[in-house]
């Protein structure tokens, strides 16, 4: 078990960096460098500029964090219709 809990924040994606780090710009305007966690490396779930994410942040160092959830964007209007010519299945 850590010695210390974990501090979570919410953000947003601002800067997709090299070497799978991100730079991430928090509620409160405070910007750190951060990376994707273990089941979002492993799931292959990629993070891009303008998501919002969900972060751990060790109480020892407020510049780096580990990004542990991404969000869906909001959904806006009704599905897409289909074309008449594709077939149902």
């Amino acid at each position: 078990m850590a010695k210390e809990e974990l501090i979570e924040m919410q953000g947003t994606v601002t800067e997709v960096l090299p070497d799978g780090r991100y730079r991430v710009t928090l509620e409160n305007d405070h910007t750190l460098i951060a990376y994707a966690g273990g089941k979002l490396k492993k799931n292959h779930i990629r993070i891009i500029a303008g998501d919002a994410i969900t972060l751990e942040m060790s109480s020892y160092d407020f510049s780096k964090g580990r990004i542990t959830f991404r969000h869906l964007p909001p959904r806006t209007g009704s599905a897409p219709a289909r074309p008449a010519f594709q077939r149902r299945r």
